[in-house]
């Protein structure tokens, strides 16, 4: 019960009463609906936007006490913000179409990707092994798909199957044992 009486009264210390004043909700909505489609004032001391023409121009210098009489200067433009003239940018460069002469005896002009060489020869126990990865798997799904009694040999074929042909891939991993050495110990030169 503190709990909710500390709670009323940290409301009340964010919401201070308004003495009484009852807020007139109809006269809001009013004022609302009667001011729609109409801009509303700038805030005083702020300067309004410039348009687009006039963006590049500098702006009237106000430090000389508002004295324009001393020989005013023409207003010139910045400068332009666009760098090349329209279709002779960077994007529109197109690299001339290569000739016969531009290429050597031993260039061709493009180039061709050398053969990749050929699988590794598998032997049959690498073949088994992966029969049963892939096949123990794809035997329990079938079987749970054509709804097949989970006999004891079929369960054992199938995840047993598994097991032994990933445990089989496992140990005969290659293993590099061409440096026998450190390796963390950088680079040999």
């Amino acid at each position: 019960m503190a709990e909710q009486g500390s709670d009323r009264e940290n409301r009340e210390e964010r919401e201070p009463d308004e003495q009484g004043v009852p807020f007139d909700e109809a006269a809001a909505w009013q004022a609302i609906v009667a001011g729609y489609g109409k801009e509303p004032a700038d805030p005083p001391g702020a300067r309004p936007y410039k348009s687009v023409e006039d963006l590049a121009l500098l702006e009237k210098d106000t430090t000389n006490g508002g004295d324009e009489s001393a020989d005013p200067q023409p207003v010139r433009p910045l400068g332009s913000s666009v760098s090349f003239a329209p279709g002779v940018g960077p994007r529109d460069f197109s690299a001339p179409e290569p000739s016969d002469e531009d290429f050597d005896e031993d260039d061709e002009g493009h180039f061709v990707p050398p053969e990749p060489p050929p699988l590794p020869a598998t032997d049959a126990t690498a073949r088994f092994a992966w029969l049963g990865v892939v096949g123990g798997p794809v035997l329990l799904l079938l079987a749970v798909l054509l709804d097949w009694d989970m006999t004891w040999w079929l369960t054992t074929l199938g995840i047993g199957g598994f097991l032994g042909g990933f445990a089989t891939l496992v140990t005969r991993m290659r293993t590099d044992d061409d440096e026998d050495g450190d390796p963390g110990r950088g680079a040999v030169v």
